[in-house]
């Protein structure tokens, strides 16, 4: 790699990247600069500021951004308007964040002209993919130094180690858990120690937001959601911005017990992964939003939508966030959801979310005179024997030439 003079490194404060932190000094002879983002993930940040300045990071190199509304309005209810679910069950939250980070990494690097951008990722994840694509989609000139493709501490204690040689402060924060942890405002991720082995059931202890079901309350929560063009706007009646809306159904969610899940999933790399999820909100999220497609999308709509949806789902997995053919499939969902209006209710009890009534004053496709049981005046049944025959024409066909089905 060409001479590297300044890396902005995607900073956290923990062991990891005050790690790389030293490293990259040491191994490039070049000026660090941090960028550490919030993105609702609960940790106080400022501590990651005073870790910064205290292993010699100038003031001036230190940045400190609070991305809130920016990640739930730009990135997760772009992708919750596609009801976006990869592998039929993870709803995303790790996968979601990164483009935003990336995008954040290179305007840093813009603004300090720095010649290249640093992550704590390590060399079997995910997250190496979705750091440095996007970063190339969004400057094809950047350089990327991932220190866990470089260097040989490959190992806890090779790390602790060189922590101590350094005088990097490796003091356990309160409450932390031993797994290995991602949150943001949409989930919280949990791997390693006994998820490893698929056959392990989790320890009860390692959830960090939510009650379990049998541990929630024995009353039901109702609320209601209200929905313009796809996006949830209001709650229980009040306006909320998208970043409060998110923190809000996290909170009711995370009470009744909503959102856990353990699933093995197939990482981009090649192998498969055991990880455990927390996603209160995003699962209400997702069940309201459908709610309030199935009134207002027109049927084909609806089938089309569903069909292009793992696709999308995979690209955001994968990482490729900014790509041409991500950015297409928006427009067609985003198009799709300009009807998307109205209200949903919903009851939240013991783990379950369940609908209990929507509704659209001026969207809805429901027309009780077309679909009532009762006598009407609009719809003509003896029509549905021609649309059946038709229909049904090519195995008649098909079947007087002795074809068998």
């Amino acid at each position: 790699m060409a001479e590297i003079k300044k890396v902005v490194l995607a900073y956290s404060g923990g062991l990891d990247t005050s790690i790389i932190l030293k490293w990259l000094g040491d191994t490039y002879g070049c000026e660090v600069v941090t960028f550490t983002a919030d993105i609702g993930q609960g940790e106080e940040l400022d501590p990651a500021r005073k870790k910064a300045l205290s292993l010699g990071i100038k003031e001036e190199n230190i940045f400190i951004r609070d991305l809130r509304e920016e990640f739930v309005r730009d990135f997760v209810f772009p992708m919750f308007r596609a009801n976006a679910i990869y592998e039929g069950e993870y709803l995303l939250g790790t996968s979601i964040a990164r483009p935003l980070i990336a995008k954040h990494l290179i305007d840093i690097a813009a603004t300090t002209k720095a010649d290249a951008i640093s992550h704590g990722a390590t060399g079997k994840g995910n997250d190496q993919v979705r750091f440095e694509i996007g970063a190339y989609a969004l400057n094809p000139n950047i350089k990327v130094i991932a220190p866990w493709r470089e260097w040989d501490l490959n190992s806890r204690e090779k790390l602790l180690a060189y922590a101590e040689k350094h005088g990097i402060d490796i003091a356990k924060k309160p409450g932390k858990s031993p797994y290995s942890m991602d949150a943001n405002l949409l989930h919280i991720s949990y791997e390693g120690l006994v998820l490893e082995d698929p056959a392990a059931r989790p320890q009860d202890d390692m959830w960090r937001w939510s009650l379990s079901p049998q541990d929630a309350p024995n009353e039901v929560t109702t609320i209601e959601i209200e929905y313009k063009n796809g996006d949830p706007v209001a709650l229980n009646g009040k306006a909320l911005k998208p970043h409060e809306m998110l923190a809000a159904l996290n909170e009711l969610g995370a009470k009744n017990g909503i959102g856990r899940l353990d699933i093995v999933e197939n990482r981009y790399v090649g192998m498969k992964s055991r990880g455990c999820y927390e996603t209160p909100g995003g699962t209400i999220m997702l069940k309201a939003h459908r709610a309030i497609e199935s009134i207002t999308l027109d049927r084909e709509a609806v089938h089309l939508k569903d069909e292009l949806m793992p696709r999308y789902a995979k690209l955001i997995y994968n990482g490729y966030w900014y790509s041409p053919e991500r950015l297409m499939l928006q427009a067609a969902i985003n198009e799709s959801q300009k009807y998307a209006n109205g209200k949903v209710r919903l009851e939240l009890y013991k783990g379950n979310v369940t609908v209990i009534g929507r509704e659209s004053a001026n969207d809805s496709l429901f027309n009780a005179a077309y679909s009532t049981f009762e006598e009407d005046s609009v719809y003509d049944q003896k029509d549905a024997n021609g649309f059946i025959k038709l229909n049904a024409l090519r195995f008649i066909i098909g079947g007087k030439a002795g074809r068998k089905y």
